[in-house]
């Protein structure tokens, strides 16, 4: 059961990367921090397709997160029916 608890911790951190990312949206921040910096080179990927599908422009918010989280919820889903 280490390799599911492993996968569980994985899933976990890149669910408080994109919670991060949002807060930091809200906030006024230095982009040219190091751990910002860290924390956008690690969400973006993730974020990036969903962008492309619904741009933020097109609807005023960026949804791009929800969707992202959803989409990680479903697919830590199916690896652990597969487990």
């Amino acid at each position: 059961m280490l390799v599911y608890r492993l996968i569980d911790i994985l899933f976990q951190f890149m669910y408080l990367c994109l919670i991060a990312r949002v807060i930091l949206s809200w906030i006024p921040h230095n982009y040219s921090h190091p751990a910002v910096q860290f924390l956008y080179r690690l969400t973006e990927p993730i974020l990036r397709p969903f962008r492309m599908i619904i741009p933020a422009h097109s609807i005023g918010i960026d949804i791009s997160p929800i969707l992202a989280l959803v989409a990680l919820g479903f697919i830590r889903r199916l690896i652990f029916r597969a487990i």
